[in-house]
């Protein structure tokens, strides 16, 4: 019994404790001396509401081209920002901006016309249409080179966290 009300008061005395502590925001740290426009960390607190977006592919950009093929869905640039306009929809869908996105992580193939090397620049182009600039929340994010994805017209597969208070 004794042990049963010891526990019942520290339960009281945290839950009030942790009632009354303010609502952190969610930070976004800085690269050091650098304008690169991603986050060198971001901290969620625990009152923010974590969001998983599964990876998201380009949309056809060219149906009479086979379904299977650069051509049916451009070239990086424009599979990126494919991607990134059905991210901002989804995230939309769930009352959420961009702005709340702070993870990221990118899958990008090598591209036959560029010596099969992953096209950064043509992914930058399309990111910073989103990141940076007007829009200040950097996101901490991965760029990697894989060798493909599920579909061989695929550059571009794109996954985020989002988090919001």
């Amino acid at each position: 019994m004794k042990k049963t009300i010891a526990t019942l008061l520290i339960c009281a005395a945290f839950g009030s404790a942790h009632a009354a502590a303010p609502k952190a925001d969610i930070v976004r740290h800085k690269i050091p001396n650098s304008d690169f426009p991603i986050a060198l960390a971001v901290s969620i607190p625990p009152t923010a509401t974590i969001h998983f977006i599964s990876g998201q592919v380009p949309a056809v950009v060219n149906k009479d081209a086979p379904a299977d093929s650069l051509e049916a869905f451009g070239d990086t640039k424009a599979q990126s920002e494919s991607v990134l306009k059905k991210i901002k929809e989804i995230l939309q869908g769930m009352k959420l901006e961009m702005s709340d996105v702070v993870k990221m992580q990118v899958f990008l193939v090598g591209d036959p016309a560029k010596g099969g090397k992953a096209d950064t620049k043509g992914f930058m182009e399309a990111y910073t249409q989103y990141f940076g600039g007007a829009q200040p929340n950097l996101p901490a994010r991965a760029v990697v080179q894989v060798a493909g994805l599920s579909n061989p017209g695929w550059l571009v597969e794109i996954e985020v966290v989002a988090a919001k208070k």
